[in-house]
């Protein structure tokens, strides 16, 4: 680059400069200004985070600590439940209530049933134990336990027992009667039903009508024996019916040693039929007409009655209900409490 001096001569300019007036200053850079306002909206950004980690940690200590302390207290209950329920107490009536019907999945199990007896029976206290029935019936099998264990326990204990009849006291529920020493009745009671029954359906004719067709593979002849969906087979019949007359000659095997010289048999007695109060008493099926009342205060002499029954109480109901749940939170709350101190 060249230019004119004032001699008219061409001025020399060195390489890498221009004329100062040339020269413009530096515009300042935007992004230096906004700075410190991008950096406060950051922080307060991680305050806002680190304030909310705070209070999810705290509300997860939180409801571990009350997992645990409920899991405790449904504990506690349950021992104090049953702790009392073993103590020794004064004189009464002991009760067991057999109600509905007599299943291994029921409250009037052999299960259920046997433990509240034998509870009943070592309780130096209890005068005699009451049998409350309303039970249409059930299984065999349970009524059959629960028969035995109550002429064992009588023998071991001596200790009278008596059976109270309120609705019903049919087929398994009588079976499970006839082990007392004694047997009251209301006028109106149903009393009986001495039989053995097997039911089913039969959909051979509607499968038919419909153009279903039954394949049934089996391992041994009788495997698929009284299979609903195939057709009568009478061999099949006529074992299934040999087999309920012979329970049923177990049962009326079980009246006769329960009832001995009351029993007043007639053709229909052990017929399945079922009688009143009245007519149970005068058929030997029975022995008096009374409730647990009155049997607790005039033949056992103990006015007092305390319930033996096996009962869900509030926290067993609670535990079984959210049983899952309390479960998992406790578990949870111990393995993860200790890195959250």
């Amino acid at each position: 680059m060249s230019s004119t001096d004032d001699n008219g001569g061409p001025e020399r300019v060195e390489p890498g400069f221009l004329p100062t007036a040339t020269m413009a200053p530096p515009a300042p850079a935007p992004a230096a200004a906004a700075a410190p306002e991008w950096a406060a909206s950051l922080e307060q950004l991680g305050r806002e985070m680190l304030r909310e980690r705070r209070s999810e940690r705290r509300w997860r200590v939180f409801f571990r600590l009350m997992w645990l302390l409920l899991g405790a207290f449904v504990i506690a209950v349950i021992l104090t439940s049953r702790i009392a329920g073993t103590s020794p107490s004064a004189a009464h009536t002991a009760l067991i209530e057999v109600r509905g019907e007599i299943a291994a999945d029921g409250e009037a199990s052999a299960e259920n049933l046997v433990a509240a007896l034998k509870t009943a029976f070592e309780d130096v206290g209890a005068q005699a134990v009451v049998l409350r029935i309303n039970s249409p019936g059930g299984s065999p099998v349970q009524a059959g336990i629960v028969n035995d264990e109550i002429k064992r326990l009588k023998a071991l204990h001596r200790k009278p027992v008596y059976a109270v009849v309120e609705e019903m006291c049919a087929s398994g529920a009588y079976y499970i009667a006839v082990a007392a020493d004694e047997i009251y009745v209301d006028k109106a009671s149903l009393v009986g039903s001495i039989g053995v029954l097997m039911d089913g359906f039969g959909f051979t004719e509607a499968m038919r009508k419909l153009g279903v067709e039954r394949r049934l593979l089996t391992a041994g002849e009788n495997k698929g024996m009284l299979d609903p969906f195939s057709p009568q087979n009478e061999k099949h019949q006529a074992y299934a019916k040999a087999m309920i007359d012979q329970i049923h000659q177990q049962f009326i095997a079980v009246v006769k040693e329960g009832r001995g010289q009351r029993l007043k048999e007639t053709p229909d007695t052990f017929s399945g039929l079922f009688w009143n109060g009245e007519d149970a008493i005068r058929q030997g099926l029975a022995d008096k007409r009374g409730n647990l009342d009155y049997v607790a205060r005039e033949v056992v002499k103990a006015a007092d009655i305390i319930d033996y029954t096996p009962k869900e109480n509030v926290a067993e109901r609670l535990a079984k209900r959210f049983g899952a749940s309390v479960g998992a939170g406790a578990v949870r709350a111990l393995r993860e409490f200790a890195p959250l101190r």
